[in-house]
């Protein structure tokens, strides 16, 4: 059976830079950074103040109240952006095949809110005050499982959980089923919301998050001499990903054609990266091996980027690893400058960033990079946007366990 073609037809982000393509596409061209002092709880006594929260998030104009009672926060981003990358790609779901159409979301965490106000209750109050609803909130399958419901779609259904890179595993393996038709479209991406007492104390623990909390804004700073840690953040991204003559058919907008996937796994640590960057580079050579494309072309690559001091270099020896003697036809950026790192959501939002870049031919900055490190040493699109005609980009994940994922986009021709 001849492989199948794959394009993106629909998008739609909940963000700390903007809910929507629109505003969110905006503020990072711009370089507005989204991260600020933590209002979801008091985090006076944490060593790591500051956060990327989404901010003017109103779930009722997507659930009504019984819904929002039983929905957690996690979920609700995923079927805002699920709404939007719908609308986006113009699909009359109703006149479908529902057994062709599926949905894969990923989330590294699930409701860590949940837990804890539920595990409050019964501490105060017993057994018999835990809300019945207390698993199906938690459980990281509920924002795929939920966004299934509200469409009507009863193809291939499950989630992806591979801490950071859950969100690109899934639009990866989405790619996948449609390619070698199994499906013919499917609605797929990350979501995440863990900006809580357990979320935040716990990478605290692990010394892995920027303790820059008078400075905000200027926390962020992949690739930076100075950088010291990551920024905990949340939101949701959403893509249509559909078969290319199904989108042809019905004229569809496409946003670009998804032509390769890498994915694999250090077997390292269970949270450090290995710092050689081996599997890390294989994942991303495969993608380009799928994608049969040329390197002598300029090529962008949004970076995992994350702003630690083991990440960023060694997906700085991944890349050269990957690119040989081709790396100055490379532009990098990491978005997480600018919107913290969104955990299980983080390589969906960052695909998204991937896609618009090719349809706007510009490259959205690496934010607060002031002091270069010799030991990352590529063209990080420094503190301001680009114009380029660039046809393909690559979308780097790379998460906790060793889990590596590439994904790369190129112009529809």
């Amino acid at each position: 059976m001849e492989p199948r073609r794959v394009v993106i037809t629909g998008c739609g982000v909940v963000s700390p830079v903007g809910i929507g393509t629109p505003g969110f596409w905006k503020s990072l061209i711009a370089g507005k950074s989204g991260v600020s002092r933590i209002t979801q709880f008091d985090p006076s006594h944490f060593d790591s103040k500051i956060a990327g929260e989404v901010g003017d998030f109103d779930p009722s104009q997507y659930l009504n109240y019984k819904e929002l009672r039983r929905t957690p926060r996690f979920v609700q981003f995923a079927i805002a952006a699920s709404d939007q990358a719908v609308k986006d790609s113009a699909l009359r779901l109703e006149e479908m095949d529902p057994y062709r159409i599926g949905v894969i979301i990923g989330s590294g965490i699930g409701s860590l809110r949940s837990v804890e106000e539920e595990h409050g209750n019964y501490l105060a109050k017993g057994p018999r005050r835990i809300s019945p609803f207390l698993i199906p909130m938690l459980i990281t399958n509920e924002a795929a499982g939920t966004v299934a419901i509200r469409y009507h779609l009863k193809g291939v259904n499950f989630c992806t959980v591979t801490a950071c890179a859950s969100g690109a595993h899934a639009i990866g393996e989405a790619y996948r089923l449609i390619k070698y038709d199994h499906s013919d479209v499917i609605v797929c991406g990350g979501t995440e919301s863990c900006i809580t007492h357990l979320g935040v104390g716990g990478f605290c623990s692990l010394k892995a998050l920027s303790t820059r909390n008078d400075e905000p804004e200027r926390a962020s700073r992949p690739f930076d001499r100075t950088r010291d840690g990551f920024i905990m953040a949340e939101g949701a991204g959403i893509v249509v990903l559909e078969e290319l003559n199904s989108a042809r058919r019905r004229g569809a907008k496409i946003y670009g054609e998804l032509g390769g996937y890498g994915s694999t796994c250090d077997a390292y640590h269970i949270t450090a990266p290995d710092p050689e960057g081996k599997s890390a580079a294989r994942a991303i050579e495969d993608a380009l091996k799928e994608s049969n494309i040329s390197l002598e072309q300029p090529i962008y690559i949004n970076a995992h980027g994350t702003s630690t001091q083991l990440n960023d270099k060694m997906e700085t020896q991944a890349i050269k690893t990957a690119f040989g003697n081709k790396t100055d036809k490379i532009m990098v950026s990491s978005t997480k400058s600018m919107m913290g790192h969104t955990l299980g959501a983080a390589g969906a939002i960052e695909f998204i960033v991937s896609c618009l870049v090719l349809q706007n031919k510009i490259i959205p900055p690496t934010i607060n990079y002031e002091e270069p490190d010799p030991e990352c040493d590529l063209d990080y699109t420094p503190n301001h946007a680009r114009e380029v005609d660039a046809q393909v980009a690559l979308s780097n994940s790379l998460g906790f366990g060793g889990h590596n994922a590439a994904l790369l986009v190129k112009t529809y021709t």
